[in-house]
């Protein structure tokens, strides 16, 4: 998942066992339910992890990856990607670590000819890996690629597929794999098996994430005074209605509760970091805009359906450990807690 991202938010399972192939029922492991708290870790030092948390009795486990493999995860986390039975984690910093989710035990790693990988997605055998690739001397991404690995469980990378700058978000659907362009607000579509883009449709916003719901894909895009939502058909690969909401300085966090409601991070940036938690609301072809609660810090988002909650991340500057605010969908305060460094994002399931 990122839903996915990343950032993206699904409903936690509320059952506390699974069943055996036998048909047994035996007790799931102790990561298989609850809710993953992805800290991106601070830049130099690398430091990112994955903390897990059990919201029914509020323990809390940090550094699950360090700690089921007896090594740091060395990294900045950018991403965590549910699929195929397997946990991706995507680190900004030229590697993916494949883990067992029910465990967090290692499967595999891609940890060569990467740049600045930022998402993930699977396509039958193969995975499919965003990158915004090397800067150029001003620091500019002029060649961003999607890379290919052959093997769900990691290994070398067999192909750079170009595409616009900066990619994002990645969508598998059928044979395509769906690319959210965020510099040149494009969607690029690539074909899977001859891993080259087919198609390319031009946005008038930024596209960060990705959504999808009963066949429609939905499209979260930044502009400067505006977000708008495009939808993409996913049978037809054709844009579909779209819907804009005015929110200045909108940020790429966003969580989506499943019911056409959105929770998205604003912020000013520097020098003064005017944060906001605002709620966009779409009903037929209009969306209000409600601001919940106001702060600085603000790093990321999630939303807990089963108990309609939402969780925000604070980095705290990354000046110490970040904190995490639960609130009810009205915004009032539930509880905080501190975890690890730069929280950015959240995985329910």
């Amino acid at each position: 998942m990122k839903l996915k991202q990343l950032l993206w938010a699904s409903a936690l399972l509320s059952v506390s066992f699974a069943c055996s192939d036998s048909g047994d029922e035996k007790p799931l492991d102790k990561y298989e339910t609850g809710i993953l708290i992805m800290n991106e870790g601070n830049f130099g030092t690398n430091d990112g992890e994955v903390y897990h948390l059990n919201p029914n009795t509020e323990e809390l486990l940090p550094n699950i990856f360090e700690a089921e493999n007896s090594r740091p995860f060395a990294g900045l986390l950018e991403d965590m990607v549910l699929e195929a039975d397997r946990m991706y984690l995507v680190a900004n910093t030229g590697k993916v670590e494949i883990v067992n989710p029910a465990d967090f035990k290692s499967l595999g790693a891609v940890a060569a000819e990467l740049d600045q990988p930022r998402s993930l997605a699977v396509n039958g055998s193969k995975l499919f890996i965003s990158d915004y690739g090397p800067y150029d001397a001003n620091y500019a991404t002029p060649d961003s690629y999607v890379a290919v690995v052959n093997g769900l469980d990691g290994g070398v990378v067999s192909k750079k597929i170009e595409v616009s700058n900066k990619p994002e978000d990645l969508f598998s659907y059928g044979n395509y794999i769906i690319v959210a362009g965020s510099e040149e607000n494009k969607i690029e579509i690539i074909d899977a098996t001859q891993e080259a883009v087919i198609t390319i449709l031009d946005l008038e916003a930024s596209p960060k994430q990705f959504y999808a719901e009963d066949g429609i894909l939905w499209i979260y895009t930044v502009a400067a005074d505006e977000v708008k939502f495009y939808t993409l058909n996913l049978s037809t690969l054709a844009l579909g209605t779209t819907y804009t909401a005015p929110v200045a300085n909108a940020t790429s966090k966003i969580a989506f509760d499943g019911d056409d409601e959105m929770y998205v991070l604003t912020s000013s940036g520097y020098p003064d970091y005017n944060d906001a938690v605002v709620n966009i609301d779409i009903e037929e072809n209009s969306a209000s805009v409600t601001e919940l609660i106001t702060g600085s810090g603000f790093y990321g988002i999630g939303f807990d359906d089963e108990r309609d909650q939402i969780y925000v991340a604070n980095s705290n500057g990354f000046q110490r450990n970040g904190t995490i605010t639960v609130l009810s969908e009205s915004g009032s305060v539930i509880r905080t807690f501190e975890v690890g460094r730069g929280p950015s994002g959240f995985l329910l399931y």
